[in-house]
Parts: structure tokens; C-alpha cells; sequence
């Protein structure tokens, strides 16, 4: 019984995760955005592509209830980091790029960046890493019942 509640609070938190992908470029009916969307989704639930700095602030500021993380092309996460760096639910920020060496020195301002990355493959691990320490720090706050929350997710992991 003990093992089916905790595997029922590992679903339900993974089911309180927002990434919200943000780049100009996205094109779902290309096969590249399609293979970077699978393989967002096998790390996290929801996936929200958005094509502007705009859409990216409307969905964190419509978001009350999950931790979101924010995958940004280069150029456009320049702009888009002093907008969104200080929003509660934001948990991490990760730069989408091709030139890595010149996206790092502007991104080395910003705690919540985690990186510049040039493959999704790299990005999809420190997602999931930061997702597990997300749980670990959930599962720390117990109730007064001493039970663990399933439902309510700290403000900032």
C-alpha cells in the first residue's frame, strides 16, 4: 500500500512540471521540433511551445499551480531572462543555442540559468535532474499529519 501511495505522489509531481519552450523557429509539422518535443515530454508532462517572448510571459503569469522551467533559443532568452528572472514559479531557465561560448557570458548574470546548452539531449538531463531535486525537497515537507503533501508543491523548489 505504502509503495502504490508513493509511486501515486511521483506521478502526481511529475504532473506539476511546466516547460515552456520558447523559440521563433518552432515548427511542429518539422520532424526536428517533433523529435525535440518527444523528447521534452518523455522528461516532463507539459510542454508549452511558444514562438514569443510574449506567449512565454503570458503562460508563467497564467501559471498558479506548476513549477515551470523555460527552454529558450539564444537571442530571444537574452531579451526574455530580465522579464521572467524573478517570477515565484520559475524554477530554472535553460539557453537553446549554437553558439554556446557567446550566449554563456550574458547568461552568467542570471542564477536561475542552468546552462547553455547546444543539444536537447543535454538540456533533457539537467531538466530531469532539477525536476528530481524539485521532488526531493517536495517530499521533505511533510503535513502536520505526517503524511506528504501530493497536491500543493513548494513556491521554489
Amino acid at each position: 500500500m505504502a509503495s502504490k501511495l508513493a509511486q501515486y505522489q511521483r506521478h502526481r509531481m511529475a504532473e506539476n512540471y511546466l516547460v515552456i519552450w520558447v523559440d521563433g523557429n518552432i515548427d511542429m509539422a518539422n520532424q526536428d521540433c517533433q523529435n525535440t518535443m518527444e523528447q521534452l515530454r518523455a522528461v516532463v508532462n507539459q510542454v508549452k511551445p511558444c514562438k514569443t517572448a510574449e506567449q512565454c510571459i503570458q503562460q508563467l503569469t497564467e501559471n498558479q499551480e506548476e513549477i515551470s522551467f523555460v527552454i529558450s533559443s539564444d537571442a530571444l532568452g537574452q531579451h526574455l531572462v530580465p522579464d521572467i528572472h524573478g517570477m515565484a514559479k520559475l524554477n530554472a531557465i535553460f539557453i537553446f543555442c549554437g553558439n554556446k561560448q557567446q550566449h554563456e557570458v550574458w547568461a552568467q548574470n542570471w542564477p536561475k540559468i542552468k546552462g547553455v546548452h547546444t543539444s536537447i539531449k543535454h538540456i533533457c538531463e539537467k531538466l530531469a535532474t532539477a525536476i528530481k531535486q524539485c521532488n526531493q525537497d517536495h517530499m521533505s515537507h511533510p503535513t502536520p499529519f505526517g503524511g506528504i503533501h501530493a497536491n500543493v508543491l513548494p513556491t521554489k523548489c
